[in-house]
């Protein structure tokens, strides 16, 4: 996924205010069953919350650029514990500006 543009992350934070977070991630840190929770999550709602919970011990950027990478997702937002991914899917049900 090619990074967003300040006006799509601006968009795609609107949309996100919102949503309660679908993937929990403690101290397993990124395992297998999170990458697949992800994965599974982004292909449903292109757009999901991730949150760390206080068992989580890697920094957060780390953990978002992880879980981007890991499931070719941009990462739209870093907010205290939690972390916003978009990845589109086939049907593009999220259209974002520009």
């Amino acid at each position: 996924m090619k990074k967003l543009t300040g006006k799509q992350a601006r968009y795609l934070r609107g949309l996100g205010h919102h949503l309660n977070p679908v993937v929990m991630i403690g101290k397993e840190e990124v395992s297998a069953a999170v990458l697949a929770a992800t994965e599974e999550a982004l292909v449903a709602h292109e757009l999901i919350k991730v949150r760390l919970q206080e068992g989580c011990l890697s920094e957060r950027k780390n953990v978002a650029e992880e879980l981007a990478a890991a499931t070719g997702a941009a990462v739209a937002q870093i907010l205290g514990s939690t972390i916003l991914l978009y990845r589109p899917t086939e049907e593009k049900k999220i259209n974002l500006p520009g």
